[in-house]
């Protein structure tokens, strides 16, 4: 314990490691005066990058399903749509702890760059894909082979000073959730435009392919990922251990250095890191659930309870919640949080967040300009909530865990969330479909009993978010 003492005091007295990335950004966070600027506006940029092209399907997806003529009714539509939307959650659930370890042995930065590349390439396909199948196929190698969200919270907590965390993590959920409101938004608009509109079906060799997103919407906002400074200490292990190993003359305080080395590896046991990762993985459950059913309501038939809109009216409705996320985010968030903490934030809008959803079924009721806007407001106002809630949990997880385990401990928490995630488009694709056979019920028909489901799964989160269950972190 003696030796780990006095290499962490060795560390903290500038003695930086010549040729270590992260000594550098260590070096260079000292010296830093003010807003990080420049740190926090790259993290945005790829954070928005990958969510734009990620949720850009959701408008079209409706559509999609309907012209790969897998589904017998009209009513089973969203049941289909939700496993091509699981597909990417169950890809990134099965690597994403796997990419967390590696960003934490060789670095944050290739790991975000390997998952830019892995968006850019697998969402060209997604988008050029001619039957079920291949849809489902592409999300889901987009999804194993994109492990750049974990080690990007870690890279934004790891570049800025303590007291500017909040605004970094800040600006991963915030780019995070503008990508899934724009990216819908972008994929409405750019949905079905011809590739090659001149050339005959014959030989149009993409001729079938009537959703594809050719160019990539954040193809030129991935190319900053090469702007990144590596945050992680490659080259200090070598030098702690070493310094240990003077300072540790018996072989007894080697042996209780490697006992607590060892022990405090078990991510597992971090009841606050686990218990912070509970609760974000039931309201991501929540949030996703909203984003599959949303679109699919909103683009439904009148006759089934939905608002008959076109891709283009959703994408309208997503860009406005989107820009209304990015003001809020980038302006009020990091005030709350310094005056109420986290896990009142997240507990307060929580609450917050019911009554809202509950008014979608009697929104549903309005026409014309009244629905557009009371629309606008209610989108606006959920997607705010649910970024502001998640943001808050992205705090406590980070401050959980030290920097030689953030890595794996995004990684793990990404793990988590992308089953719950996976789950989500799924529950909510077939939660919506059999709604839509239940018109005439006497208990909660129609919408009535989708959005009673997302309420309850709301409220559960909530509760989590009392003590005993959610704790944060004392430093000691």
């Amino acid at each position: 314990m003696a030796a780990i003492d006095y290499a962490e005091s060795l560390l903290q007295k500038d003695e930086y490691v010549e040729g270590c990335p992260g000594c550098a950004v260590d070096r260079r966070k000292q010296l830093q005066r003010g807003m990080p600027l420049k740190q926090i506006l790259t993290v945005w940029m790829i954070v928005l990058a990958t969510a734009l092209t990620i949720a850009s399907l959701y408008p079209f997806l409706y559509f999609m399903i309907r012209d790969f003529h897998v589904a017998d009714r009209e009513e089973d539509i969203g049941y289909y749509a939700g496993f091509v939307g699981c597909s990417y959650m169950i890809g990134r659930a099965v690597s994403s702890t796997l990419w967390g370890v590696i960003a934490d042995r060789y670095g944050r930065k290739p790991v975000i760059i390997i998952g830019c590349a892995s968006v850019v390439v697998f969402n060209a396909l997604f988008g050029l894909s001619v039957n079920y199948w291949m849809a489902i196929i592409t999300r889901f190698l987009l999804g194993s082979m994109n492990g750049l969200l974990g080690p990007i919270k870690a890279y934004a907590c790891e570049t800025v000073r303590d007291e500017y965390q909040s605004y970094g993590l800040s600006a991963v959920s915030t780019a995070w959730g503008t990508g899934l409101v724009i990216g819908p938004a972008l994929g409405g608009f750019l949905a079905q435009i011809p590739i090659f509109p001149a050339l005959p079906d014959n030989l149009n060799i993409c001729g079938s392919c009537d959703y594809r997103l050719f160019l990539d919407p954040g193809t030129f906002l991935h190319l900053s990922c090469y702007l990144l400074l590596e945050s992680l200490m490659l080259l200090c292990d070598c030098q702690m251990f070493r310094q240990c190993s003077q300072a540790a003359t018996e072989q007894s305080d080697i042996n209780e250095m490697k006992e607590n080395k060892a022990s405090k590896k078990s991510l597992f046991k971090n009841w606050p890191l686990m218990s912070s990762i509970i609760v974000y993985c039931t309201f991501s459950l929540h949030d996703m659930a909203y984003s599959e059913i949303f679109s699919l309501w909103a683009e439904s038939p009148r006759r089934l309870g939905g608002l008959g809109y076109s891709t283009e009216d959703v994408g309208s409705v997503l860009s406005v919640s989107g820009l209304g996320l990015l003001i809020f985010q980038s302006s009020l968030y990091p005030i709350m949080e310094k005056l109420l903490g986290p896990i009142m934030i997240s507990r307060v809008l929580g609450i917050v967040s019911i009554p809202l959803l509950t008014s979608y079924h009697y929104i549903a009721m309005l026409s014309g300009i009244t629905l557009s806007i009371v629309l606008n407001i209610a989108s606006l106002l959920k997607n705010v909530l649910s970024i502001s809630i998640v943001t808050g949990l992205f705090i406590l997880q980070n401050r959980a865990v030290d920097q030689d385990q953030r890595g794996a401990a995004n990684g793990l928490a990404m793990t988590f969330v992308s089953l719950f995630k996976a789950v989500g488009p799924l529950g909510g694709g077939a939660l919506f479909s059999w709604a839509e056979t239940r018109l005439g019920a006497d208990f909660l028909p129609g919408d009535q009993m989708v959005f009673f489901i997302l309420n309850i799964i709301e409220a559960i989160a909530v509760l989590m978010t009392f003590k005993p269950f959610l704790v944060e972190r004392r430093n000691s």
